[in-house]
């Protein structure tokens, strides 16, 4: 007799894992669900100062022009005509309203037009040109 009451303490002393491990999956899955990536152009330019820039914080695509005329997105270069086609694959991984134009000081005022043409093209009405403050 003495022998089955041990037992029976033994199993009521056991604690049930199961529940705790039910709640760090589903924190799991909500954090990355809920994670937004940020598409960086991929490369540095000398940005003009400016004396009222502001940061935006909810910006996840940027674009990036060398002075050279060169265009990059997503760390690699593109022609002016596929920027659209880059930013609606872009929309289609992670939507988002703005997008961030980081124009080199010396890039020809011509190109940046037509980036922003094509932004416009592609469904972005609100773009913001980077700058140093």
């Amino acid at each position: 007799m003495a022998r089955k009451q041990r037992f029976r303490e033994e199993e009521e002393a056991a604690v049930d894992m199961t529940p705790m491990l039910d709640i760090v999956f589903i924190m799991l899955i909500f954090f990355i669900v809920t994670t937004s990536f940020v598409k960086e152009a991929g490369i540095d330019v000398n940005k003009p100062e400016a004396a009222q820039a502001t940061k935006k914080k909810n910006a996840n695509i940027f674009i990036a022009i060398r002075s050279n005329g060169e265009i990059w997105m997503d760390k690699r270069q593109v022609d002016v005509e596929r920027v659209a086609a880059n930013i609606e694959r872009l929309l289609a991984e992670q939507p988002t309203e703005i997008v961030i134009i980081q124009a080199d000081k010396d890039a020809k005022h011509g190109v940046v037009v037509k980036v922003m043409d094509q932004i416009k093209a592609a469904g972005i009405d609100k773009i913001s040109i980077a700058g140093e403050k």
